[in-house]
């Protein structure tokens, strides 16, 4: 018995290690390459999300093995969950001294893009990138839209309806739903373009995180430690109030161990909310997921 036990260990961790390696490598290689090379990836960032990040949306959503109501209650538990862990970090920023509209923005919106993609389909193969890319499109439309109000109530939400990536989720739900034929050639060339946005993703987290700074360093800790705790038991909930089944109920769980967004730093910068503390609670939550995803991943798998 003993030797079976080492030998199921041994097998779960060396999937984990094979799920989590390519993340964990092309990230390392973009903050090698920045480190040395400093290049200036304002312009790859844009193209990736104008043109390959929607085109990975699209190609999933416009294929024939997407069901969009299958999603219903996996969207339903990612709003639910987003909003309770706002909820339940406005207090933890009261007890932190931050200023809430600090705080509860990285604590809500996750790295869905640069990790949750990935790590799903690598996780779970292909037939995962929809529900991947369904986690995505409700954190990002959270985000563009109450994410910027709690950040500035004066804020238009015009600009929602301009975001290519939400233009994509949008159009690709009413092809689904519409059961629009999409010529076979098309979704291909989506496809195509869409394999450059995983890798290009991570690449970029990379690139970025050799340039933040580590302040505020304790309330960074505790947004590292509190949000992906916080995010898988309300995963694990969720996914049993909902009856969600067993791959749904594990990629929330994933969903919710995920690290803050790098956007979170991004819209701080934009607003005047505190963009240095925002970047080290995003960077100090980024860095322990390295240590927060295999315990997820031993959980579910």
């Amino acid at each position: 018995m003993p030797d079976i036990e080492a030998t199921s260990a041994g097998a779960l961790l060396g999937r984990i290690l094979s799920i989590l390696f390519p993340i964990v490598a092309i990230v390392t290689v973009g903050f090698l390459y920045g480190r040395r090379h400093k290049p200036e990836m304002s312009v790859a960032n844009r193209l990736n999300m104008d043109i390959f990040v929607p085109a990975l949306i699209l190609g999933a959503m416009a294929s024939k093995s997407f069901e969009p109501t299958r999603y219903a209650g996996l969207a339903a538990g990612a709003a639910m969950l987003l909003l309770t862990c706002g909820l339940l970090a406005w207090p933890l920023a009261r007890r932190l001294g931050l200023a809430w509209r600090t705080f509860v923005p990285p604590m809500m919106f996750n790295n869905s893009a640069n990790i949750g993609i990935p790590l799903a389909v690598l996780a779970f193969g292909e037939e995962a990138l929809a529900a991947g890319v369904i986690l995505y499109s409700v954190s990002n439309v959270m985000h563009f839209s109450m994410g910027v109000r709690m950040l500035d109530p004066q804020a238009s939400l015009r600009t929602l309806w301009r975001n290519p990536t939400l233009l994509a989720a949008f159009g690709g739900l009413a092809i689904a739903l519409l059961g629009i034929p999409v010529w076979q050639p098309v979704v291909q060339a989506l496809q195509l373009l869409g394999n450059v946005a995983i890798p290009l993703l991570l690449f970029a987290l990379g690139v970025r995180m050799q340039d933040v700074r580590f302040d505020a360093l304790g309330a960074s800790l505790v947004g590292a430690l509190a949000r992906p705790l916080f995010g898988m038991g309300l995963g694990w909930l969720l996914g049993q109030l909902l009856g969600l089944g067993p791959r749904d109920s594990a990629l929330l769980i994933l969903f919710g161990a995920l690290p803050p967004a790098v956007m979170n730093f991004l819209f701080a910068e934009r607003y005047g909310r505190e963009p240095e503390r925002v970047a080290a609670i995003v960077l100090v939550g980024n860095l322990a997921a390295l240590l927060v995803l295999p315990l997820a991943l031993g959980w579910v798998l």
